[in-house]
C-alpha cells in the first residue's frame, strides 16, 4: 500500500499557512530507446531464492506497473512492482533481457 499523500487535507496551527496550489507531477515516461535498465540478480533476505530486479526505469508509476505486468506474463512467474523497481521471481535474467530488448529498452546485466 502506498503512503503517498494524494491530495488529502493538510492541517496547520500556523495562522499564516496557506496550502500551495502546486500538484505533485509524475515524471514523464521516456521512450524505451532512451532508457538504460539494469538487471540485478539477488538472493539476500529471500531464503536463498533468486529474483531479478529491474532498476533504472524513468517514467510514471502507471507505465512501470504495465511493464512489470507484461514482464511477469512473459516469464510466466510472479513478481511485484514497488519503490520504482520491478521484481521478478526466479533467475529469469535471460528472459527479462530478451523481452526488454525486443521492446526497445537498453539493458545491462549487473552482478551475480
Amino acid at each position: 500500500m502506498s503512503k503517498k499523500n494524494k491530495g488529502g487535507m493538510v492541517y496547520s496551527t500556523n495562522p499564516q499557512f496557506s496550502p500551495s496550489d502546486e500538484e505533485w507531477e509524475e515524471q514523464e515516461t521516456l521512450s524505451p530507446g532512451d532508457q538504460l535498465l539494469k538487471l540485478h540478480r539477488e538472493t539476500k533476505g529471500r531464503g536463498g531464492k533468486a529474483v531479478v530486479i529491474v532498476r533504472g526505469f524513468i517514467g510514471s508509476e502507471n507505465d512501470l506497473e504495465k511493464l512489470g505486468k507484461s514482464l511477469k506474463g512473459h516469464c510466466g512467474t510472479g513478481g511485484s512492482v514497488k519503490d520504482g523497481e520491478i521484481i521478478i521471481q526466479g533467475d529469469q535474467r535471460n528472459k527479462v533481457h530478451e523481452f526488454l530488448n525486443t521492446k526497445g529498452y537498453k539493458t545491462k546485466l549487473v552482478g551475480g
